[in-house]
């Protein structure tokens, strides 16, 4: 299998819709503009204050005043809009960003998510997740299936500080994509590369596998 993050970037970018909001969390959300599918556009909010911003500068023509809320540094597009971060959260909390795809440290399977601490570790804060899990209409997971000493991300229950309770709508991990709903965990998609009993034994709870089970694109 290629480079995971890559894998999770492709899949999670297939789950977006042409005129799509959407908000990209740091790390491999970050990725995704990268691999939208033919057709689709969508238009980028970070909560520092910018709807419509661009893609990473070309080596040397960096404005360190164009920044996302991970402080890279962005383009602008045409109709690029700035706004104070009131007005960021506003937008957010009035239900107005389409999408948002964050990293995670656990999920549940009712769809809990924990991904700004762990304890006994420094933080510097929340940031703007917990607003983000609120307000956006669609909450997409993209992480790594397992830690990095092989123990499930996805649990029963989380066991480190809730970022939002019932919040996820997707997970996206490099074996596969699942939707959350009220039925459970259902299986969506699956890498090629695995089979559904491997992705079982890395997985902390129990899932439905869809009838029109999807294939991750190589």
């Amino acid at each position: 299998m290629s480079d995971s993050r890559v894998v999770i970037a492709k899949q999670a970018a297939r789950l977006l819709k042409n005129g799509d909001y959407v908000n990209l969390g740091i790390g491999i959300p970050t990725l995704i503009t990268n691999y939208l599918p033919q057709g689709v556009e969508i238009i980028l909010h970070t909560e520092n204050g910018m709807i419509g911003y661009g893609p990473y500068p070309l080596e040397g023509e960096q404005d360190a005043d164009l920044i996302n809320a991970g402080k890279e540094t962005i383009t602008e597009l045409p109709g690029c809009s700035y706004f104070g971060s009131e007005q960021s959260f506003a937008i957010v909390r009035g239900g107005h960003v389409d999408v948002t795809v964050l990293g995670a440290m656990e999920v549940s399977g009712s769809g809990d998510l924990a991904n700004w601490m762990i304890p006994g570790k420094k933080v510097k804060g929340m940031g703007g997740a917990m607003d983000m899990v609120a307000g956006a209409l669609k909450v997409i997971v993209a992480m790594e299936h397992a830690t990095k000493d092989g123990r499930p991300k996805i649990l029963p229950q989380c066991t480190l500080p809730l970022t939002g309770k019932g919040v996820v709508s997707a997970v996206v991990t490099e074996l596969a994509t699942f939707e959350l709903g009220q039925g459970g965990l259902t299986m969506t998609a699956l890498h090629p590369d695995t089979t559904a009993d491997a992705v079982k034994k890395v997985t902390g709870v129990d899932f439905k596998i869809a009838k029109d089970l999807a294939s991750y694109e190589r």
